[in-house]
Parts: structure tokens; C-alpha cells; sequence
């Protein structure tokens, strides 16, 4: 029996070729521009060697966001129990250990247990296993064996597009459309900017409870302007007559006194990573973290009123004058600011923002200690490749919650879609996207899968950005790629876009 080739060896091995290789010789490259081309790759073994079956959910919370992984994994005491309860009940049930996997900075052995019931060979048997276990006072949820990650193989439908900038002359650039709050798709973006082609970009906020929908959970760079702050520690693609991906870091003041955030509702972090956020100071993806005293800075490119609450708003005009004292919530002044103080911050602000006072606005971006000055900026996250190796630093970019597995179990072990940046020994930027969750027309890919194939492209580093249902990719303004969600494209941040010469 011949022993199937890694995924991520079939898909790069493929994808290399399609890269290297004239368009006229290569299936799947489209060339759009001189130094700009999109290659497609259908890889993998089809569906013979996965089933249907019932994972039953471990008690947890609910998330308002799409992509939050439900609660699968336990301990092995939980476990075992679980799988006793649920033969008793006349189910077959297993328990099934899920390994740590290869991340740089977690430990190996067991993640953690996931308890399952019966492999059907249609999804219609397995729900209603599932019905039949809401039905005895359990939860299941139906699962897809080829979305478990390396155990499984393919289909898996990949896109490439390579910009090499010694060739091409137009340019990359991070757009959020007509205005940082609200969501457009990444089609919708790329059409309305006359994009080659574009995909989404970094992390941002969808429950208004987590703070303004479509703003960047994350920095965000746009037309050279800073419209959200960095989260410490976490990767980022800088864009400029050079893409570069590094850590950038925020600092940003008012009146001399520091600034917390940008564009946000005070008190409100997603993704939390800055001094004094509770429950955590670290990156923690998709948690939202608060702050008793904060001072935020709007922009007129906010597009909307800022959020009303508690504290003291100060309006700003182009010269950086206080023109009026205020409740929060109202317009930010064309060529002005507005900022916010809540607790601490409302005191200083109400002690030192009168009208006719002048509170310099100071908004700068460093990469270490070096200050850049970036076109655009997409965050993301985690860390894939540094120095040509693969290098998930899961752990140190959120992505790993304390006491809970299934987190990381459902966000990066499992498959998923994905969408990834990275850059070349040539200096070429590679903008991949995986699309996944959809059986037997292409999985997705895990972490270390995304990594492995960006370090078989080539890239010497490369980052995640956003996924799940919000990876999309499209060409000359239409959608090439398909969404997993069941409502087809899901608006999105912001995107990033490669822009013809103008």
C-alpha cells in the first residue's frame, strides 16, 4: 500500500510548480500584471477514509462569534466518565486523545479527550444520533472526521498570489472602505477600489458588545494613517514600497498624556495585550478585556458617532484645540479628533481639557525601537515561519486560553480556513488562502499545516491573518474563492488589496 505524501508536501510540491512555471505551461496561474499571479491548486485524496460522527460537547460557554470553537475537549477523568453515562444511555460511545501539536512554545503530550459516538457514512444518521443525545440530556455536536487536522487528508483548495515587487507597479495597500466601523466583503472592497486582487485582512470586532463592529481587533494602517492600536506582542503585515512583517508597537498621546486606544469604546479591548487589562495584560485571541481608566483617541475616519457611556468627551479641532467639553458620543470634527477619558483618564481630561486649550495629538509606530512609517498595516497572528522554519508561537499570540482546550483544539488544531501572508528570499509577497469547513470540497488547514506550507513556498516569514468565515479572495472584484458560511461571503474589517498603477 503506498503511504500518502504530507498534505502540506502534496499541496507545496503543486504550488511551487504552478509559481515557478510560465503561465502558458503551468494549469491554475493566471498572470494579472508584470510581476503580479494567482495560482489554484486542487490537492488531496477525496473522502473515502472520513465519516460522519457526534462529538459530544463538555460544558462551556457561548460566544456570539462565528468561529468560536465549540467545547469539545476535557479531561481524561471527564472523559471517561462522560463515555460511561453515555453507554449506559445505549450509545457507543469513545473517548479519543487530541495530542498538543508541534507549536514552538506549548508543551507536548495530551491536549486533551474528545468524546465521540458512532462514524456514519451521511450527516443525516449522525444528527440524528445527535437529536437522539439532546434527547437523553447530552449535547452533541455533528462533526466531520476530515476537519480533525493531520490524521486527515485532503481536498483542499489553496490560492496563491504572488506579488514580486521588482516586477510589479502598482501597489499593496490595507483599505476599510468608506469608513473604519461597519463591514463590507472583501469583494465588495476590492471591486470599489478596482483591486487585482484582494482578500481579507486582520482580526476585527463583530458583537457590538465587544466594542464597534468592523473595527480592527488589532492596528490598522490605512492610507498612512493609524486607526487602531497594536495589541502587544502580536505579528503584523507592513505594507509600503516594501512589505515587511514584523511586531509593530502603538504609542500615542493626547496633551502629553498616553493614549490607550484608537477608534474603540474606552474600557473595551478585543483581543485584550496592553498594561492594566483584566482578566489578562497578554494577547488573548477573541476574548474581550476591559480597563477601569482609559483615555481613547477617534478619527474622522471612524465614519460614525462615537459611543455614548460614562466619562468625558473633548473635541479637537484640525489644530489640535479643545473647541467643546462633552457627554461621550457625537461627531469627530473633518480634520479634528475627539477623545475620550473614562475613571483615571475622565479626571485628567476633564482637569486639562478646557476650550481654547491645546492637547498635541502624537501618533507614532515603532518596529523595536525604530520608528517606521508604514502605507498600511493588516494585523494578525499568530507567527508561522520566522528564519525559513516553521514557528507557531501559539501560546505567546493568545491563541492558547488558559484551562481550556478546546480553544485551541477547534482554532488551531482542527482545519480550518485559512488566510496567510508571508514573504520570499526573492522578496515576493505570498497572500494564500485555503478555503475549508465544506466536506469533500476542501477541509481547511490547521496551523502547523498553514505553516508547513508557507515554509514549503518558500517564505522565510509569514503570519496568519483572519480566517474562518471570513476568508475570502478575489480577482478583478469577483469572488474566486468560496466562503464556509452557510450565508455565503461574510463582511469583514478591512481587506488587502493589490492595486494596479495608477
Amino acid at each position: 500500500m503506498k503511504t500518502p505524501a504530507p498534505l502540506a508536501l502534496a499541496l507545496s510540491a503543486a504550488l511551487t510548480l504552478a509559481l515557478s512555471t510560465p503561465a502558458s505551461a503551468a494549469d491554475g496561474v493566471q498572470v494579472l500584471a508584470p510581476g503580479l499571479t494567482v495560482s489554484t491548486t486542487v490537492t488531496g485524496e477525496g473522502t473515502g477514509h472520513n465519516f460522519w460522527t457526534v462529538t459530544a460537547q463538555v460544558p462551556g460557554g457561548s460566544s456570539p462569534d462565528p468561529d468560536a470553537p465549540p467545547a469539545a475537549l476535557g479531561t481524561r477523568e471527564h472523559a471517561d466518565a462522560l463515555v460511561t453515562a453515555l453507554r449506559g444511555k445505549g450509545f457507543a460511545a469513545r473517548a479519543e486523545e487530541v495530542a498538543w501539536p508541534a507549536f514552538a512554545d506549548t508543551p507536548r503530550g495530551a491536549l486533551g479527550w474528545r468524546v465521540r459516538v458512532g462514524s456514519f457514512a451521511d450527516r443525516a444518521q449522525a444528527a440524528a444520533t445527535a437529536g437522539a443525545l439532546t434527547a437523553s440530556g447530552f449535547t452533541g455536536a455533528v462533526e466531520w472526521t476530515g476537519q480533525d487536522g493531520p490524521e486527515a487528508q485532503g481536498p483542499q483548495r489553496i490560492r496563491v498570489a504572488a506579488v514580486d515587487p521588482r516586477r510589479f507597479t502598482g501597489q499593496v495597500a490595507a483599505s476599510h472602505g468608506e469608513s473604519v466601523a461597519g463591514r463590507r466583503t472583501t469583494s465588495a472592497l476590492a471591486a470599489a477600489a478596482g483591486a487585482l486582487v484582494g482578500t481579507n485582512g486582520g482580526f476585527f470586532v463583530i458583537d457590538p458588545r465587544d466594542g464597534i463592529p468592523g473595527e480592527p481587533a488589532g492596528i490598522g494602517v490605512y492610507q498612512g494613517l493609524l486607526q487602531s492600536e497594536a495589541t502587544a506582542g502580536r505579528p503584523a503585515l507592513l505594507l509600503g514600497d516594501r512589505p515587511s512583517i514584523g511586531v509593530p508597537r502603538t504609542a500615542l498621546t493626547v496633551g502629553g498624556h498616553e493614549v490607550n486606544g484608537v477608534n474603540r469604546k474606552p474600557g473595551v479591548i478585543r483581543n485584550c495585550g496592553e498594561p492594566g487589562d483584566v482578566p489578562t495584560d497578554r494577547p488573548r485571541h477573541d476574548t474581550t478585556c476591559t480597563h477601569a481608566g482609559e483615555l481613547v483617541l477617534f478619527t474622522p475616519q471612524l465614519g460614525t458617532p462615537t459611543p455614548a457611556g460614562d466619562g468625558v468627551e473633548a473635541v479637537l479641532d484640525a489644530r489640535d484645540v479643545v473647541t467643546a467639553v462633552r457627554s461621550p458620543g457625537g461627531e469627530v470634527p473633518a480634520g479634528g479628533h475627539t477623545v475620550q477619558g473614562i475613571g483615571a483618564a475622565a479626571t485628567w481630561l476633564n482637569g486639562h481639557a478646557r476650550p481654547g486649550v491645546r492637547l498635541p495629538v502624537g501618533t507614532r509606530i515603532f518596529e523595536g525601537f525604530r520608528p517606521v512609517h508604514p502605507a498600511g498595516v493588516v494585523n494578525g497572528g499568530p507567527w508561522l515561519v520566522r528564519g525559513g522554519r516553521v514557528a507557531v508561537d501559539a501560546a505567546a499570540d493568545g491563541i492558547v486560553h488558559p484551562g481550556d482546550p478546546s480553544f485551541v483544539y477547534g482554532w488551531g488544531v482542527k482545519r480550518n480556513p485559512r488566510t496567510m501572508v508571508g514573504l520570499d528570499r526573492r522578496g515576493r509577497l505570498l497572500i494564500v488562502t485555503a478555503d475549508g469547513r465544506q466536506p469533500g470540497f476542501s477541509e481547511g488547514l490547521s496551523l502547523i499545516e498553514g505553516a508547513q506550507l508557507m515554509a514549503r513556498l518558500g517564505a522565510v516569514t509569514a503570519i496568519n491573518l483572519d480566517g474562518g468565515g471570513s476568508t475570502a479572495m478575489a480577482v478583478d472584484g469577483k469572488l474566486v474563492s468560496s466562503p464556509s458560511d452557510a450565508t455565503g461571503e461574510r463582511p469583514v474589517g478591512d481587506a488587502l488589496l493589490v492595486l494596479p498603477r495608477r
